[in-house]
């Protein structure tokens, strides 16, 4: 990996593949950075949006590697990682020999660790570089990055992670960001259950949500959810709760993140009866009608529950 030490010279130009809720913001912020993009989604407004602040669009994942040094991936799920990296017109038909690639998605460890193999293989340096933080994060440039791969590359991953985030952490070989991520995203579910719960129960009680929100917020009960990500719609500005639920996490997606987490659980025979029962929720939310509703939702699910009981006999 001679080539690391040349890295900020190749850094200046950056392929950007995936700019969904997460991604957009994401590659805006690189743009915003001062360096030359070159975009690729599957949808056209979004590739449209970054050719008009200046990113050049190009037809494939295979015509980004073919122009660029480094490339970012912020992708929804294994499939389509292994689709972008592996397939027909993937990045790795066409990569140059010692390109950095740095997946943000959140996928299984075992997925990043099969890409990384295939990449090494021929000549490129592959990290997987999860994030947390949410939708606003990504606009503010405030995620936090979990990084798996070799430490020699680390310096190089997080000159150009800190574009769109405060906090870049190296978590340790490559899977070691996803493992990560995992483990947190299933802890979220599970706190963004318990806080609209509490929430659901004190509104039914009769207290002021508003009032109810700054009590846990400066109580043992303050979470993420409860402090950054209010559920209850109208109780917190700029959150996807008083946005009908639009333009956050959506709940497919956090299904699918407490799914693998599940999977490493199953794996490695460790115990989380939480976690089993937020993945079983989020995947009765998602056959519910609130699959691309954000995550927080689950709010809005306790309700109509909560009415669907109370008029029965």
């Amino acid at each position: 990996m001679e080539w690391v030490k040349d890295v900020k010279a190749n850094l200046n130009k950056i392929g950007f593949i995936g700019l969904g809720n997460m991604g957009r913001p994401m590659a805006e912020n690189v743009l915003a950075k001062g360096h030359n993009l070159v975009v690729y989604d599957v949808q056209q407004e979004a590739v449209d949006s970054l050719r008009e602040l200046g990113a050049t669009v190009s037809q494939s994942p295979q015509d980004v590697a073919a122009q660029v040094d480094c490339i970012i991936t912020m992708l929804p799920n294994n499939a389509c990682v292994l689709e972008v990296y592996e397939g027909e017109n993937g990045i790795l038909k066409s990569g140059k020999k010692g390109s950095l690639l740095i997946d943000s998605s959140t996928v299984d460890p075992h997925v990043s660790k099969t890409v990384a193999a295939i990449a090494e293989a021929q000549g490129h340096v592959f990290v997987d570089a999860p994030v947390s933080g949410g939708v606003n994060a990504a606009r503010l440039s405030q995620l936090t990055f979990m990084v798996g791969g070799p430490s020699e590359v680390f310096p190089a991953v997080q000159d150009l992670l800190f574009t769109m985030g405060a906090r870049v952490v190296h978590c340790g070989p490559v899977g070691s960001g996803q493992a990560v991520k995992i483990c947190n995203n299933m802890l979220l579910g599970i706190s963004m259950i318990g806080t609209s719960e509490a929430m659901n129960l004190g509104i039914r009680l009769g207290i002021d949500p508003k009032v109810l929100l700054t009590i846990i917020n400066s109580s043992s009960g303050r979470c993420w959810s409860s402090e950054v990500y209010c559920p209850v719609p109208g109780a917190m500005d700029n959150v996807p709760s008083s946005n009908d639920y639009k333009g956050g996490f959506q709940t497919k997606l956090m299904a699918k993140d407490l799914g693998l987490a599940n999977d490493a659980a199953t794996r490695t025979a460790t115990p989380t009866p939480l976690g089993s029962l937020a993945y079983q929720l989020y995947s009765n939310m998602v056959n519910s009608g609130f699959a691309d509703k954000d995550f927080s939702s689950v709010y809005q699910f306790f309700l109509r529950r909560g009415s669907m009981q109370g008029s029965n006999p």
